[in-house]
């Protein structure tokens, strides 16, 4: 359960790029939550499996004797909703936050590398997705207002 749970439903199995493959997975179903639910619902059900993935990833690691092992991909799930919850929910907004995420989790610029460096465990793997959902929801948030004072202003015709 534990393996099913931090995988989220294996896709960090993926032979391929397992962070992203999770980092989609968990945007469809992100999606389909918003489509259903108000975004208050997708923010609780982040902060509760942020708590309970903390928990258990501080298992999986003494057990496996890892430190945040590609096969986890909770974390990725985390930051996805948290930029989803901060940017919006129209597809576009969608879309520039799971491009946001990825970059910045990839690439690990300013704190977020330092928290992925400097924390162990649970709050190590999981502290550096959050920071970079919550910058990913902002930069979405930011080019999407962009984007829209420009098309009402005429800068950008169709």
């Amino acid at each position: 359960m534990r393996k099913l749970f931090l995988t989220f439903f294996y896709t960090g199995l993926s032979p391929f790029a397992p962070g992203t493959v999770g980092s989609i997975v968990a945007a469809i179903l992100g999606y389909i939550i918003l489509l259903y639910f108000p975004v208050s619902t997708l923010i609780l059900l982040t902060i509760l499996i942020t708590l309970i993935a903390i928990k258990e990833i501080d298992k999986y690691e003494k057990l496996t004797d890892t430190h945040d092992p590609k096969e986890i991909v909770i974390d990725e799930v985390v930051g996805v909703w948290l930029a989803f919850a901060l940017s919006g929910a129209t597809i576009l907004q969608m879309v520039l936050s799971l491009i946001f995420f990825r970059i910045y989790d990839i690439w690990k610029p300013s704190i977020i590398g330092k928290v992925d460096q400097n924390y162990k465990g649970g709050i190590g793997v999981m502290g550096d997705d959050i920071i970079a959902g919550i910058l990913a929801g902002i930069s979405s948030a930011l080019i999407y207002q962009l984007y829209n004072y420009l098309v009402t202003s005429g800068y950008i015709t169709f």
